[in-house]
């Protein structure tokens, strides 16, 4: 968009011969070509990168395997040692970091979009306390203590979460509006995190547990759990994608988008049912990592505005991308041990997204 500035130098440079029909759709039309350029490639380049983050994940670790020995693991395995950390270990968690860092970055665009708040992410709708509170119930009640035992329970409890945000939203003559969502969603995390901790103090086993998951890890134990969840995952980047024009509308305002003939309250239903199943499935097999849903969709608006269009499938590679680069550094600075990806995201994270806040003015610091 021209600044007052521009229109003046435009005013006075202009041709004294009056611009044809022709003339006038040929730079708008170049504009949305070069546009439209820049954003393909940067998809193009993304997807390099999500390939190259893949590739350390798997060639890149606590212990230090000879590249030699990486490409006889993916393509003709003997089970040595070095072939089964690959295959068993490496392997499962890149295809995890990769589902889980799509889903989060592509919710956190979501939740970013339906909530008009640049500082939501999808913890606003008690997703995140959902999960951790089906997965204490599960040991806690069941004695279950296996991540395929306890991960449908943190899904259903990521999904009961989002529900009652929406339903309680909802009350009202307005109907859900981001306002309403985000103090449901405040009230419903705080409740739903006090059940969590009563039950985790009142029980050791549960405590360990929980503990374990709460950090936040794309170490697969079971690579079993990958196909089961997945499906699930696939479906929530779908019903993202899809809902990318409603957003668009939607930023606009509710009224607009309803002028526009786009039916607001089932486009705010398909973004929270996509959030949900997105990060229940994300949650459910990694624990709440933090700062992706936050992070990432800032940095995928600084190269493609505000057009959810391009906005989403950006978030999603982002997301990928940063969870697997983040997870291979974590492999690497504490040899021969290891810092879980949800404590490095956060050590990486928060400057981050400090810088990021001052920077765009976000808040006034």
């Amino acid at each position: 968009m021209n600044t007052e500035g521009e229109w003046d130098v435009a005013r006075t440079e202009a041709p004294t011969e009056p611009p044809t029909s022709e003339t006038a759709s040929a730079a708008p039309g170049e504009r949305l070509k070069r546009r439209r350029s820049r954003r393909l490639t940067g998809l193009g380049i993304l997807l390099l990168v999500l390939l190259a983050s893949a590739v350390l994940s798997v060639a890149v670790g606590a212990k230090t395997i000879p590249l030699a020995d990486v490409w006889s693991g993916l393509v003709g395995p003997s089970g040595t040692e070095n072939d089964l950390i690959i295959q068993e270990l490496r392997i499962p968690r890149t295809i995890a970091g990769v589902l889980a860092g799509a889903a989060l970055g592509l919710a956190g665009a979501l939740m970013q979009g339906h909530t008009r708040n640049p500082l939501a992410d999808p913890g606003i709708l008690g997703i995140t306390q959902g999960a951790g509170l089906g997965v204490v119930l599960a040991v806690y009640t069941f004695g279950i203590t296996t991540l395929f035992g306890f991960i449908w329970f943190g899904f259903a409890g990521s999904l009961i979460g989002a529900v009652a945000v929406f339903a309680i939203g909802s009350m009202g003559r307005g109907g859900a509006t981001p306002v309403t969502l985000a103090l449901a969603g405040m009230a419903i995390s705080s409740l739903l995190h006090a059940i969590t901790s009563a039950l985790v103090l009142t029980d050791q086993q549960t405590m360990d547990t929980y503990r374990f998951w709460k950090v936040g890890s794309i170490a697969i134990t079971d690579p079993s759990v990958l196909p089961q969840v997945a499906p699930f995952l696939v479906v929530g980047l779908v019903l993202g994608l899809a809902n990318a024009t409603s957003l668009n509308a939607l930023s606009l305002g509710d009224d607009v988008a309803s002028s526009l003939g786009h039916r607001v309250v089932w486009a705010r239903r398909a973004g929270i049912a996509a959030v949900s199943v997105l990060v229940g499935g994300a949650v459910a097999i990694c624990g709440p990592i933090g700062f992706v849903g936050l992070v990432v969709p800032h940095v995928a608006r600084f190269f493609t505005g505000a057009d959810y269009r391009w906005l989403l499938p950006f978030a999603a590679l982002l997301g990928s991308s940063l969870v697997l680069l983040t997870d291979v550094l974590g492999r690497i600075v504490a040899r021969p041990s290891e810092v879980q990806v949800g404590v490095m995201l956060a050590m990486v994270g928060a400057p981050f997204f400090i810088a990021l806040v001052r920077r765009r003015k976000l808040v006034r610091l």
